[in-house]
């Protein structure tokens, strides 16, 4: 009982947060989930034997809680105050939400109906609100890198990921198959330019030459 009352305190904190607008700092919005994933996912051998339909239902969880993170992380409306990464999220977000909300009640009931006591338990909510954190992390990061934007300064000055944000983003577009971007606009050389009369392209035309005279 007490994983709920948690869950829903954490949420309704990461709600008020987001609502009003905060600097994201690379520790909060990456480390985290990943901290909170880690808990629940340990969280999960102390309700029974996990069950091939526990298994199904939580994976189909997992990929539901993604989808939702995905998209409230391409929702956040992102800015750059003070030299660093802010974000805020639009009332209209809360009904992502609702939906990650109203998925975990149905799959708890459907785990019930099928016999599945670990994935009916309230073990896989902190599991699953990770996965959903996590998801909302890399679509803002990426989002934060396209943009030029790097995170918020930590209360110690640093700033989490600082030099890395090319790489990482560069792992993505290799997972996705998304071309990475240029880097910048390429300036073309007077030797190719198609206007420069002496290019090879550019041949002169040979009724403008000069006529010798006999």
């Amino acid at each position: 009982m007490w994983e709920v009352l948690a869950v829903i305190a954490i949420v309704a904190y990461v709600i008020g947060r987001q609502l009003l607008g905060e600097p994201l700092r690379g520790k909060r919005v990456i480390l985290l989930p990943a901290v909170l994933a880690v808990v629940g996912l340990t969280r999960l051998g102390g309700h029974g034997a996990v069950q091939p339909a526990d298994v199904a239902l939580l994976v189909v969880g997992a990929v539901i809680a993604a989808a939702i993170g995905t998209g409230q992380g391409s929702m956040m409306r992102l800015r750059n105050r003070d030299g660093g990464l802010w974000g805020q999220m639009p009332a209209r977000s809360l009904w992502l939400w609702a939906a990650l909300i109203g998925s975990r009640l149905t799959l708890m009931l459907l785990a019930s109906t099928m016999g599945a006591h670990v994935a009916a338990s309230s073990a896989p909510i902190v599991l699953m609100l990770g996965i959903n954190r996590l998801a909302q992390a890399a679509m803002i990061t990426r989002r934060a890198h396209r943009s030029g934007i790097p995170f918020a300064q930590e209360k110690d000055g640093s700033v989490f990921l600082g030099g890395r944000l090319q790489e990482l983003n560069s792992r993505l577009d290799g997972l996705t198959g998304t071309p990475s971007e240029p880097s910048g606009p390429s300036s073309p050389s007077n030797s190719a330019h198609p206007s420069n009369p002496s290019h090879p392209s550019n041949p002169t035309n040979p009724y403008d030459r000069p006529t010798t005279r006999r």
